[in-house]
């Protein structure tokens, strides 16, 4: 009877090891950082308009419909107008912000120069960014320009450059 009892009490520890044993989990190490990659998928544009005796300003919000104040008129001569779109590749679940540079000032080929400020994002910045490489999420960034009237501002093309910081956390 007692060599029985020893052999249910070694039993019971060996199963009960085994229970142990399975009941511990492996937990891999997250995924390192991986440096945030951006690129410049389209250029921010305002397409053709009219500027009028009084000026005014175009807007092109991050989903990219245009608005107008003041005296300027839209026209739509093929030339599209559309907001600035930066592709990102980041690791899933880290946060990312959108910093905007200062306004810039753009330079027209016939003359003049319009003030281009930047404005919000979509996403709304920040936000937990949810693809994995290799794909990409879209970032649109709209702006508003603020136009003179004619002589200060003759038709041409308006060209500059503007900053936008892309923050990983």
């Amino acid at each position: 009877m007692m060599n029985s009892i020893y052999k249910f009490f070694r039993f019971g520890i060996s199963l009960m090891l085994a229970l142990v044993m399975f009941a511990i989990t492996a937990q891999a190490q997250e995924d390192p950082p991986k440096p945030m990659q951006v690129s410049t998928y389209q250029h921010l544009s305002f397409g053709a308009f009219i500027n009028g005796s009084n000026g005014g300003t175009v807007t092109i919000d991050p989903q990219g419909n245009r608005s107008v104040t003041g005296g300027i008129i839209p026209v739509f001569l093929g030339n599209q107008y559309h907001p600035a779109i930066f592709e990102v590749e980041a690791n899933a679940g880290v946060v990312i912000s959108t910093l905007n540079g200062p306004d810039v000032i753009l330079t027209g080929s016939n003359g003049g120069s319009i003030l281009l400020h930047l404005g919000s994002s979509l996403p709304l910045s920040p936000f937990v960014n949810s693809t994995r490489p290799p794909f990409r999420t879209q970032i649109m960034i709209g702006g508003t320009i603020t136009v003179g009237n004619t002589l200060a501002n003759p038709p041409g093309d308006y060209t500059g450059q503007f900053f936008v910081t892309f923050v990983q956390e």
